[in-house]
């Protein structure tokens, strides 16, 4: 019996230690409440695959006001890829149970579950590895980045360094490399097709026809209308455009 209560308090100690390791090692976001960080960890994972790989790589970013970002565009984003986002402290347990049901369901990780908060903290602080060691420092991350930002801050940043293309970090880098024009001048159906790439934006353009590309994009047409950022109409014209 004290065999087995030892094992569990050196158990609990390690667990305890290795907690106590990240928490230290915990970068500070307070500058974030009022400046907008020059580069992220993605940025420079990026440059030194390019340098890995001899490539040349540019970093196009434009950082603009959350005030200049349409409210459309904000409405796809979120809805998109986290519709909870004004409602969770940085992680959604419904969501994230969900993924964890199908994704066992498949055998495969086959749905995500990542915040809007934990994809800004993998975006400036962390890589795109997928180790646990990662994963649990992002959950620290998400939880020091909430309780020192506001949700308008936290998705402000967010809009301005998610990746949309190799070199492309922001929606106003993206949307005058694809589009050719400020993200205040889009229409909604380059604000869908933008949003579209979220998740795959080393793979797939916005300005290019493809099949994937296409049924993200009539999904996010089809949330609009759910959650009534647009008519029926509005709707059923949208999905003739991505047909």
């Amino acid at each position: 019996m004290k065999k087995i209560l030892w094992v569990i308090g050196a158990g609990m100690a390690l667990v305890f230690a290795f907690i106590l390791y990240i928490w230290l090692r915990l970068p500070d976001v307070s500058d974030l409440v009022r400046f907008n960080p020059k580069t992220t960890a993605i940025i420079e994972q990026r440059k030194e695959e390019a340098e890995d790989s001899n490539i040349n790589f540019r970093v196009r970013q434009k950082w603009v006001s959350f005030q200049q970002i349409p409210s459309m565009l904000k409405n796809c984003v979120r809805i998109s890829e986290d519709a909870s986002f004004y409602v969770h402290e940085g992680i959604d347990f419904d969501e994230l149970g969900e993924a964890i049901k199908e994704n066992i369901k498949s055998r495969k990780i086959k749905r995500g579950a990542s915040t809007i908060t934990q994809q800004l903290a993998k975006n400036l602080y962390l890589s795109t590895d997928r180790s646990f060691y990662r994963k649990f420092r992002e959950i620290f991350i998400t939880n020091r980045l909430e309780k020192q930002l506001t949700k308008n801050r936290i998705f402000h940043l967010y809009l301005n360094v998610i990746e949309f293309g190799p070199g492309i970090f922001g929606v106003e880098a993206a949307s005058n490399y694809f589009f050719h024009k400020s993200v205040m001048n889009l229409t909604l159906e380059e604000m869908i097709r933008l949003t579209a790439v979220i998740p795959r934006p080393l793979e797939i353009r916005p300005d290019r026809k493809s099949r994937w590309l296409y049924w993200r994009c009539r999904w996010i047409s089809s949330a609009l209308k759910r959650y009534k950022y647009i008519d029926k109409s509005t709707c059923d014209g949208l999905l003739q455009i991505f047909k």
